[in-house]
């Protein structure tokens, strides 16, 4: 089946728990998309609990480490004493009181749907009691080494910009990719994809690839947003300026300098 009564419940804790965005508009994809991502993986365990295998129990326990230090990162930016973030951020998103209320619940509707497309790949390999294969543990092995990247390019920023708050990030994992945090992110989603080989069957794929071109787009959204923003505060830096036409902004590798002329990718 592609919806089911179980799928059905991952959409409702998505949206209960998304719901924060009411109270301020960013909050439907910054902490609610964290902490409900969180949820789903408790959720799957508790609905699941017969199907459970030593690779789906991973990869739930996956989801909720991913979910709650997301969250936990988001909430201490968002309630922190220090205010440069949200300085930075003004403007740059709509105040929620200016946002028409029928867009809201739109917006609602259609994160919390992304939320369970994007752990469909698991949640399809527990609703057809899938065995364990090589897959679902290579997908497993991806998804923690997406995690570990992306906490360590937060950790990476935090401390340079303890050090140096006027200055753009260029040390560590920055070096690599301007973006590396999202390069995690990508990684983390890709290793749910690969987990579900060999378990998500027929129309089922479309609902993954859903949630993985979903939060690929995101990604690319966001890079756009963070490269934009860059450009306005450090766009005069000779430095900053060398820096943007010699480090990939999202892939490693591969020569894609910029996307801020790429106004389709708006999220």
């Amino acid at each position: 089946m592609v919806f089911s009564l179980g799928f059905l419940w991952l959409f409702v804790a998505a949206m209960v728990i998304s719901s924060i965005g009411f109270k301020n508009y960013v909050w439907f994809i910054s902490l609610g998309y964290g902490f409900s991502i969180a949820g789903e993986g408790i959720l799957m365990m508790l609905l699941y609990g017969k199907n459970l295998t030593i690779g789906t129990i991973i990869c739930t326990l996956l989801f909720m480490l991913y979910g709650f230090r997301l969250g936990g990162y988001l909430a201490s930016r968002e309630f922190g004493k220090n205010n440069s973030y949200k300085k930075n951020m003004k403007g740059e998103i709509k105040e929620g009181s200016s946002v028409p209320f029928g867009v809201k619940i739109a917006i609602w509707v259609t994160c919390a749907l992304l939320y369970v497309t994007q752990v469909s790949g698991v949640f399809y390999r527990l609703q057809n009691g899938a065995a364990d294969n090589a897959f679902v543990y290579i997908g497993a092995a991806i998804m923690l080494f997406g995690l570990v990247l992306e906490s360590a390019a937060d950790i990476q920023k935090n401390n340079a910009k303890k050090v140096n708050p006027r200055r753009f990030v260029d040390t560590g994992l920055y070096r690599i990719v301007r973006c590396p945090n999202y390069l995690g992110e990508m990684i983390f989603w890709t290793g749910v994809l690969i987990s579900g080989i060999g378990a998500v069957s027929g129309w089922q794929w479309i609902v993954v690839a859903i949630g993985y071109i979903g939060i690929i787009f995101v990604m690319f959204s966001g890079a756009r947003r963070l490269e934009i923003r860059q450009n306005k505060n450090y766009g005069n830096d000779p430095e900053y300026q060398k820096y943007v036409k010699t480090v990939p902004i999202l892939l490693p590798f591969i020569p894609l300098y910029s996307v801020e002329k790429h106004k389709w990718l708006v999220a």
